[in-house]
């Protein structure tokens, strides 16, 4: 699959590039960034993908957290994937939690969905094929993080596949989807009624069943307007503690639901996946 250059700049001795592609899985042109560290120079490096939250694209992450400051100083690479598929021809909704930027990170089973929402087959299938052709990236050691929407992809991406994720953090992440009004109207949406499919991309149930070896490591502001109606942390939190999943939940004082919080923790979380990918 060929890659369209669109931008790149030089950044802490790394370079930040975006890119164009035709997806085969989403059926429609997609854009992702990678930050390419100093060390990939003398050889491929460690692999990171960050899942955004509802509404964002790529540049969210990579112009507002800082991120690439510390993935220098660590030698780690940064995938950030877009949210879901766009175009004309992709179906949307005129809210913000459905639709275009709000894909989830699940496969649709209900129409006019199903045809093109399916962004966790392309962040664990298709995109790291193109990454794994195109860079200089060690996809031997790859972990995952996120943000909202994008911690709570990353969390049951994580459970799912933790030979391929080894390592995982999230800042402010929906972790019981099934149970707030986001993941509510997402899963109705995308996969109909609630049935057992909905706990397959509810990481409360998942790691019930599916605990990793890993140290998922969170962060999430106790000033998040969002705190008690959509992420809930205390049910994720009980059962992580129920069935044996190491967990590390960080309640930051007077912390939002923004990039100044995430490019507060940022270099904890990149020190979190560095450690991790190194051993």
């Amino acid at each position: 699959m060929t890659l369209t250059p669109v931008s790149s700049w030089k950044s802490f001795g790394g370079t930040l590039s975006v890119h164009d592609h035709a997806s085969a899985v989403l059926g429609c042109m997609m854009r992702f960034a990678v930050y390419t560290p100093p060390q990939a120079a003398h050889g491929p490096v460690p692999v990171l993908w960050y899942l955004s939250g509802l509404t964002c694209t790529w540049a969210n992450m990579m112009e507002k957290s800082g991120v690439q400051e510390h993935a220098a100083r660590h030698g780690v690479m940064i995938i950030a994937p877009d949210t879901s598929p766009r175009g004309e021809g992709v179906p949307d909704d005129d809210a913000y939690d459905l639709g275009q930027g709000a894909g989830f990170y699940l496969t649709a089973a209900q129409a006019p969905w199903d045809r093109h929402f399916k962004m966790d087959q392309y962040i664990t299938d298709e995109l790291p094929g193109l990454i794994a052709a195109n860079f200089p990236a060690d996809m031997t050691r790859q972990g995952i993080f996120g943000h909202s929407m994008g911690g709570h992809g990353a969390i049951t991406l994580h459970l799912k596949n933790p030979d391929t994720y080894k390592s995982c953090s999230a800042f402010s992440p929906i972790t019981s989807p099934a149970r707030v009004p986001w993941g509510e109207k997402a899963f109705t949406a995308y996969l109909g009624p609630a049935s057992i499919a909905w706990e397959q991309y509810d990481a409360t149930e998942l790691v019930k069943e599916r605990q990793s070896r890993a140290l998922i490591l969170v962060d999430t502001g106790t000033a998040d307007p969002f705190l008690e109606t959509q992420l809930r942390p205390d049910i994720f939190i009980a059962a992580c503690e129920k069935d044996g999943q190491r967990l590390d939940y960080r309640l930051r004082e007077g912390y939002g639901h923004d990039y100044y919080f995430i490019a507060t923790y940022m270099d904890e979380h990149i020190a979190h996946h560095a450690a991790a990918l190194k051993e």
